[in-house]
């Protein structure tokens, strides 16, 4: 297929596809899926080789967020029956955290509802960030927390962090169909500040909330202009009691293809398969490691993952090999200037990609007709939906 062809080439030259291009990705029909996953994998393993990197959540504050944002089950007004607690202690949290190194894990995300940090939550996270280095010195934390203020990057840069993740989400046009307390510019804003501070940026986005394939390319061109390292492709997670909790729009074949376009819109960046690959990828997970790098190793925020074990077992059966602590995730020329403390901000043509000129799109069109209507969507699989009820802020042991 000359179009994968034209895609493989510009992966492995760091070139952007046009958007016409990448639509044409995700209106592939089954029989070309396989052929897909195929030429997307030859830029995966270009610059990742078949190392799959794992990274493990904890949770430091779990609901009581005042954010209406529609697809989280921490949200202002949600009936999810989740996990609710305050702050974790430093020692809390590094000890939830010890446990996902110790399934393999070389990344911490320290998660927490809300807004946004004030400066004593900032002190907080700081003195858990100490706590989990004192412990384990040569991992990785990236810390997620919400909008940030002027001045907050810089202190988490200074107390260890080694990067901040903030999620576009959706596309600029339908951001205020899911979120209405703040707006799509903050969280530009938010990712920018990390950057300026020298923080590995991390941003990504949720599929199966109902937007269309024009939305899915314009978040994946913007994340491409603001340059992250990595890329967490979440797939939408129903909780009842929320209001997309009806929203099941995915098959294991569009989220194939979604990763895919992911990869080759940014072909360098880190991407990771987030949220929701269980409830909508199922047996087809292994094959989505062709696709992404990364993976989070047991469970999410406030819902359960499969087994820790499991993960290890279907990244050793699929062909690929975890990750090691002494390795470096990115490609030469990201870390190279990840190394130098110039976040990814200060990629001039590397990026998550070389913009050339393209931004959103320099050549903009029509999305092609599908050559044959997406697979409709099976009975919704509310059975793989599972609140969280172990690891942090509680007291059983995690999953890891």
């Amino acid at each position: 297929m000359d179009l994968l062809n034209t895609l493989v080439d510009k992966g492995l030259r760091r070139e952007l596809p046009t958007r016409e291009e990448a639509l044409s990705v995700l209106a592939t029909s089954d029989d070309d899926l396989l052929d897909v996953v195929a030429a997307a994998g030859k830029v995966r393993r270009h610059w990742f080789g078949r190392r799959v990197k794992l990274n493990y959540l904890v949770n430091l504050k779990s609901g009581l967020c005042p954010e209406d944002c529609s697809y989280c089950s921490q949200r202002l007004g949600s009936t999810a029956g989740i996990l609710k607690y305050t702050w974790l202690k430093p020692d809390e949290a590094s000890e939830a955290a010890a446990a996902g190194l110790a399934g393999g894990a070389k990344r911490v995300c320290l998660v927490a509802s809300g807004r946004g940090p004030t400066d004593r939550d900032v002190d907080r996270v700081s003195d858990t960030i100490k706590a989990i280095k004192d412990r384990h010195e040569d991992v990785e934390v990236c810390a997620c927390l919400g909008l940030l203020s002027d001045g907050q990057a810089e202190r988490l840069r200074e107390a260890g962090a080694d990067a901040y993740n903030h999620n576009l989400n959706t596309s600029e046009a339908t951001y205020g169909e899911i979120t209405t307390t703040h707006t799509y510019a903050d969280r530009v804003d938010t990712v920018q500040k990390a950057h300026a501070a020298g923080l590995s940026a991390c941003s990504g986005l949720i599929a199966g909330m109902g937007e269309s394939d024009e939305d899915l390319v314009d978040v994946v061109f913007s994340l491409r202009e603001l340059d992250p390292d990595s890329v967490p492709v979440n797939f939408l997670i129903p909780f009842e009691g929320t209001p997309l909790a009806k929203e099941w729009n995915l098959t294991p074949q569009r989220c194939l293809r979604i990763l895919a376009m992911v990869r080759f819109v940014c072909p360098d960046a880190e991407v990771r398969i987030a949220g929701g690959r269980e409830v909508h990828l199922r047996s087809m997970q292994p094959l989505a490691l062709n696709l992404a790098n990364s993976i989070f190793l047991g469970d999410y925020l406030t819902s359960e993952g499969q087994a820790g074990k499991a993960d290890l077992d279907m990244i050793a059966d699929a062909g690929f090999e975890v990750e090691g602590a002494g390795e470096v995730t990115l490609p030469q020329h990201r870390a190279d200037v990840a190394a130098a403390g110039g976040g990814c901000g200060s990629h001039e043509s590397a990026g998550c990609g070389s913009h050339e000129g393209a931004g959103c799109g320099s050549v903009c069109g029509s999305a092609p007709e599908p050559s044959v209507s997406e697979p409709a969507v099976s009975e919704p699989r509310t059975d793989l939906v599972a609140v969280r009820r172990r690891g942090a802020g509680t007291d059983l042991a995690p999953n890891a």
